[in-house]
């Protein structure tokens, strides 16, 4: 690969372990104009000096010349709750390696099955989120298979050192987002993300809607769109949920509860605990993206 179609960025590569600082020599980090192993981890999004819609790809054995962290945890569901030891690159890092201008402010994890996991700038600030490296010091080929599904994570899947949640909106709770099945990274700008989904017309601004939306953006996002951006992993986009809110609300909360209520095919886990209030609000905020909703 010619340097025409490599983008060459020298950092100093350290490793962080038990809090003690190991400095290295310095390295290049390449990313690659084309993927060369499955392992590979694809950068998108906003990429200094590139054209919209660039596409990078960063090796594995790059990727681990880069800080790193370890943390023993417990926590995270994905690992069934026991003890194990991560190492990893916080995602704050990773953004600003790669060159992330202010306006870049988010971070995004894409997995191979179209689930999204959006990290804003104030989520990474609160719970530290890394891209993980090694699990029990294993690279990905020897990491556990998931808890629930039983399908391989790799090749790369985010964690936390640990997980307190920061806000509560009626049931909705801050919850960790922990995907597994990572096959690309990209840095975005806030604003525009969410903007795809903020709520509109002359209830936008209601509190019960302001709170809606929040929910709906941490958790709805993850898998339906709103064209270009969220998953569609779920197979519905926003729009179909905002008519079903404002024209079939039984059915609106039936799929939100319990979404093989409404589709058996469905693959979403359901909200059971998310009680009349929690709905609510949800309802009125996707109504508000119909003409004349709520």
């Amino acid at each position: 690969m010619t340097l025409k179609f490599s983008l060459v960025l020298c950092l100093l590569a350290c490793s962080f372990s038990g809090g003690v600082l190991a400095q290295k020599r310095k390295a290049p980090l390449l990313l690659h104009e084309k993927r060369r192993s499955i392992t590979d981890l694809e950068i998108g999004g906003d990429l200094p000096g590139a054209a919209a819609g660039t596409t990078r790809y960063i090796a594995y054995d790059d990727l681990l010349r880069l800080p790193q962290v370890t943390y023993t945890i417990s926590d995270d569901t994905n690992f069934g709750g026991r003890k194990t030891r991560i190492t990893g690159i916080p995602l704050a890092e990773l953004a600003r390696v790669l060159g992330a201008t202010p306006a870049a402010d988010m971070v995004i994890a894409i997995c191979g099955d179209q689930y999204r996991s959006n990290y804003p700038r104030s989520y990474m600030a609160a719970h530290h989120p890394l891209l993980v490296l090694k699990v029990n010091g294993k690279s990905p080929a020897g990491w556990p298979k998931d808890t629930e599904s039983g399908s391989y994570m790799g090749p790369y899947l985010i964690s936390h050192p640990t997980f307190t949640p920061s806000f509560k909106i009626f049931a909705h709770e801050d919850e960790a987002q922990i995907p597994w099945g990572v096959v690309r990274i990209e840095l975005r700008n806030e604003q525009k993300v969410f903007g795809a989904i903020r709520p509109r017309g002359v209830h936008a601004s209601d509190p019960l809607v302001q709170k809606g939306y929040a929910i709906a953006r941490q958790n709805c996002f993850r898998c339906h769109n709103m064209g270009a951006e969220g998953g569609t992993k779920a197979g519905y986009p926003w729009l179909v949920l905002a008519s079903w809110a404002e024209t079939s609300p039984q059915r609106f909360e039936n799929y939100v509860r319990d979404p093989q209520a409404v589709d058996p095919r469905s693959n979403m886990p359901g909200n059971p605990k998310y009680d009349a209030a929690t709905v609510n609000a949800l309802r009125v905020y996707f109504s508000t993206l119909i003409p004349g909703g709520m």
